[in-house]
C-alpha cells in the first residue's frame, strides 16, 4: 500500500445483527491523501454504513481497514478516540448539543484538544462568518431552521482541519446558494488543506456540477466511477456567490490553524 493512502478497506464485509445478510459486501479501495469523492446510492445501500466504517463508528464483520497506514480492527478505544481526531464528520441529523449554544457546539472540539479561549473565539467567529451563520452565534440550535442546523454542524466539523471528512447529504436540506457555500467550502478545504473528503449525496445536479469521482454503493457493493477530479466549467454557482472569498479566507483560517497545530 502507498504511503499516501489515507483509507484502505481490504475484503471488508458489515452487518448490524450477527446472522442478518450483509449490508455491505466484499468491499476492498484504496483512497489517496487529498482525494475528494461524492458517494452515491439509493436510500438504504449503505453509504451511512461505509462512513460509519472509516469513522470507527462500526466494526466490520470481517475484512481489514486501515487508516493513515495503520489497522484498526483490534485497536483499543483509546487508540480509536485518538484517531477521530484527524477525522471530522457530519451526519444528517446535525448531532448538535441543545444546552450549547451555536457558539459553544462549534467551540467544543477545540476546547476538547485544549485550545487556549482567545484562540477559539478567532476560529469560531471566522467560521460563523464564512457559513453565514454568525448572527446566530449565541442562539439555541432548537431555534435553528434545519439548514441552519446542518452548517453549524459543518462548521464544527471543518474547524478542526480534519486530514479526513465525511459528509452525509450535507447539502440536502439547503438551498441552491447555501448549497454552493458550502460546497465552495469544501473544495477549497480539499485543495488548500489537502483535507481527503467523502461527501454523501442523492443530488445529480451536484456531481454533475463538480466532476469528483463518485464512489457508488449498489446492491452491497462499492464501485468507482472516474478516476481523477475534474475542475467544474460551470458557472452557475459563481453567480449565487455570496460573502468573503474562499481562498482568501482559507488563506486567513490557515494561520490560525498552525497556532493550533503547534499548541
Amino acid at each position: 500500500m502507498d504511503d499516501n493512502t489515507a483509507i484502505s478497506f481490504a475484503n471488508v464485509g458489515a452487518r448490524y445483527d450477527d446472522n442478518a445478510r450483509e449490508v455491505l459486501s466484499d468491499v476492498s479501495f484504496n483512497i489517496s491523501a487529498g482525494g475528494f469523492y461524492f458517494l452515491s446510492g439509493a436510500s438504504g445501500a449503505g453509504k451511512t454504513t461505509l462512513l460509519r466504517l472509516i469513522y470507527q463508528l462500526h466494526k466490520p464483520c470481517r475484512g481489514q481497514i486501515k487508516l493513515f497506514g495503520r489497522i484498526t480492527n483490534d485497536m483499543t478505544r483509546d487508540e480509536i478516540a485518538m484517531l477521530r481526531h484527524k477525522m471530522a464528520i457530519v451526519f444528517q441529523e446535525y448531532s448538535l448539543l441543545s444546552h450549547m449554544s451555536v457558539f459553544d457546539n462549534v467551540a467544543l472540539p477545540l476546547r476538547v484538544r485544549g485550545i487556549s479561549e482567545q484562540k477559539i473565539k478567532k476560529l469560531v467567529v471566522k467560521v460563523l462568518e464564512w457559513v453565514g451563520l454568525a448572527k446566530y452565534a449565541d442562539a439555541n440550535p432548537k431555534t435553528l431552521s434545519g439548514g441552519q442546523q446542518q452548517r453549524v454542524s459543518v462548521a464544527r466539523a471543518i474547524i478542526i482541519q480534519p486530514a479526513i471528512l465525511l459528509a452525509d447529504e450535507p447539502t440536502g436540506n439547503l438551498d441552491d446558494e447555501n448549497a454552493s457555500r458550502l460546497m465552495e467550502l469544501f473544495v477549497q478545504m480539499n485543495k488548500t488543506f489537502g483535507t481527503t473528503i467523502i461527501l454523501a449525496t442523492h443530488s445529480t445536479k451536484l456531481m454533475e456540477t463538480y466532476k469528483f469521482p463518485v464512489i457508488r454503493v449498489e446492491n452491497h457493493r462499492v464501485n468507482f466511477i472516474g478516476d481523477k477530479p475534474v475542475q467544474s466549467q460551470n458557472t452557475d454557482n459563481k453567480k449565487i456567490w455570496r460573502g468573503p472569498k474562499p481562498q482568501s479566507y482559507f488563506t486567513e483560517l490557515s494561520k490560525q490553524f498552525d497556532d493550533i497545530g503547534n499548541a
